[in-house]
């Protein structure tokens, strides 16, 4: 498993582990398709922010 704070790491297609914005207390994993990379920086601490294919935006925790 990738780390999810390296931009390089993630692919559009990737198939990633996301925390939503509503389950970063509980830590929630939401699995999916990654469909657009919404973090510009190459790394950011608490994950690359992505949207998957059905619409879901958080932070990458986990690259299967």
């Amino acid at each position: 498993m990738n780390s999810g704070t390296a931009r390089n790491n993630i692919k559009i297609g990737s198939n990633v582990g996301i925390v939503l914005k509503q389950d970063q207390r509980s830590g929630k994993i939401t699995r999916g398709i990654v469909k657009r990379i919404l973090t510009n920086s190459p790394t950011h601490p608490h994950g690359i922010k992505v949207e998957l294919e059905n619409g879901s935006i958080g932070r990458v925790k986990e690259i299967y």
